[in-house]
């Protein structure tokens, strides 16, 4: 079995790497950039890919929707994100399963078994949270590309336009530009509105 690992973090795939380890004799490759994982994926026949969502030059959402256009391998999103919005848009975009990174090393476990063995798995919190956010009017959000939502997750943490621009690879006026667009996909004028649909939504 040959598995993926796509995370920035060099702590974090060491730990992934001893953990899987444990239970399995399946290859490792790395990736620390979207950009990487898409070349490793391109030049691998992958069983599994355990992805990110933060990660330089591209964002997860897009990178995901970009390696599902590649093969059918299974894709576990592990993630520092546990707001619904995110597992919401990365089972959209073609992920098997969801997991934050508060869960524990037994339930990440589960899901890499479940999801490498064909299934579907979500962390149990996400998939209660799931419930009671589909209770929530947010429906305005399900326009946005996942580009706009990496841009507004930007926006909610308190970045400028320029950071944003650099933190995507992207120019300064793309931003700007897009920034209008998202107003206009939810109906608000005002950055502080766009901000307030942000934090309602969890999308943080």
């Amino acid at each position: 079995m040959k598995i993926m690992l796509v995370d920035d973090h060099a702590i974090v795939r060491t730990g992934l790497r001893k953990l899987l380890a444990m239970v399995s004799n399946a290859e490792i490759l790395e990736a620390k950039t979207g950009r990487e994982s898409l070349a490793i994926a391109r030049a691998h026949d992958l069983d599994m890919i355990v992805l990110d969502l933060n990660l330089p030059e591209l964002g997860g959402l897009e990178l995901l929707a970009r390696l599902r256009q590649l093969g059918s391998m299974p894709i576990l999103v592990l993630s520092m994100h546990a707001e619904p919005i995110y597992v919401t848009r990365a089972l959209e975009a073609g992920a098997q399963g969801y997991v934050s990174k508060n869960a524990s090393p037994e339930e990440l476990l589960t899901a890499i078994r479940q999801v490498g063995g064909g299934g579907r798995y979500v962390e149990q919190e996400l998939a209660q949270a799931l419930i009671l956010h589909s209770q929530i009017p947010t429906a305005s959000l399900a326009q946005l590309a996942p580009r706009d939502l990496e841009i507004l997750r930007h926006l909610a943490a308190g970045r400028s336009l320029s950071e944003i621009a650099e933190a995507l690879g992207l120019g300064y006026k793309t931003i700007a530009n897009n920034c209008s667009l998202i107003k206009t996909k939810l109906g608000v004028t005002k950055t502080a509105d766009l901000l307030r649909l942000a934090m309602e939504a969890g999308v943080t």
